[in-house]
């Protein structure tokens, strides 16, 4: 379905610190242009997975992988809790078509286990376009519901459970909650939502603003979306648990945290989503950040502004944990 364009101003600029890390990106990883890219952009993104072993060397957590009814989880511990410690049930990003449990997202989630006493399970869900719609939810749900089933023998805390992710991964976290709440799941302390791929329409402002910049822009969104759901995209009768800006009723959702960058396709989406979450009576926290472009705290970790964002999440995870 083709979106009509909005009218929109030029395209905001990037923050100066971040351009640099993204020209050198854009000089280094393969654009996803089309769908015949995804083989090449997984092959790339596979050689920047981690050992568990590389993880754990400093011996501040330990980590184990389990199989959750199918699905593959990465769970750590840090090892100065004995305690049962909350959990953050995390799904990393990837655009619904790429990425792994295994990622540098293990680094940032070791991270909060350490300074929060969290545990985490990391979970590793199929991916479109060889698993559309429902499967990277559903396995998602079902890890959710396993770690929970299984909080005794893994030291964790059922009554604070956490959802995450970045990207597609928050999208899928926020999924997650609807589908908690929606089929009396587990529940949920809070979700915890970084930059969150949510509306499949790909019709803001913000997506024809940023259009051909970036990191992950229209045409990027419009073949990860495709991918998981073909030709149904952007039509009526999109599920909100594949496409959570779909979902009429927002009410009833554990508390969020939202952030987004000003210079990146997912803008609106994000803030829409944040503003409806109040207008349903859910606590929800928003950070827009200025010039920062999808996925920055990632690929430009040392920034200025990455430093900023990620220490802004921190105090709303103890705050959520009590």
């Amino acid at each position: 379905m083709t979106a009509t364009r909005p009218q929109v101003g030029p395209p905001l600029p990037f923050d100066p610190e971040l351009e640099v890390v993204l020209e050198q990106m854009r000089a280094e990883r393969p654009a996803l242009d089309s769908a015949a890219a995804i083989p090449a952009l997984r092959e790339e993104r596979a050689t920047r997975e981690l050992s568990l072993a590389e993880v754990a060397a400093d011996g501040t957590v330990t980590l184990s992988e389990v199989d959750a009814d199918g699905v593959p989880l990465v769970i750590g511990r840090p090892t100065h809790v004995t305690a049962d410690a909350p959990v953050l049930y995390w799904m990393h990003g990837g655009g619904m078509i790429l990425g792994g449990h295994r990622g540098r997202d293990l680094l940032v989630l070791k991270e909060y286990a350490v300074s929060l006493g969290l545990a985490f399970a990391s979970v590793d869900y199929r991916v479109a376009p060889e698993h559309p719609h429902p499967a990277p939810v559903e396995d998602c749900y079902t890890g959710l519901k396993w770690t929970v089933e299984h909080a005794d023998s893994l030291g964790i805390d059922r009554s604070r459970v956490i959802v995450g992710g970045a990207s597609a991964g928050g999208g899928l976290a926020a999924a997650v909650a609807l589908l908690s709440r929606d089929r009396g799941g587990p529940a949920l302390l809070g979700q915890l939502l970084l930059y969150p791929m949510l509306d499949d329409r790909n019709d803001t402002p913000s997506s024809f603003q940023m259009a051909g910049l970036g990191v992950w822009d229209r045409t990027a969104n419009d073949i990860g979306w495709t991918a998981l759901l073909g030709s149904a995209r952007g039509g009526p009768d999109v599920s909100p648990y594949a496409a959570p800006a779909r979902a009429e009723d927002l009410s009833g959702l554990p508390p969020a945290f939202l952030d987004v960058g000003t210079a990146e396709t997912f803008r609106d989406e994000v803030v829409t989503y944040a503003t409806r979450l109040w207008q349903a009576g859910v606590q929800a926290e928003l950070h827009v950040w200025p010039g920062a472009y999808h996925g920055f705290d990632g690929s430009a970790p040392d920034a200025a502004l990455s430093v900023q964002a990620r220490a802004a999440r921190a105090p709303w995870l103890r705050r959520i944990l009590g």
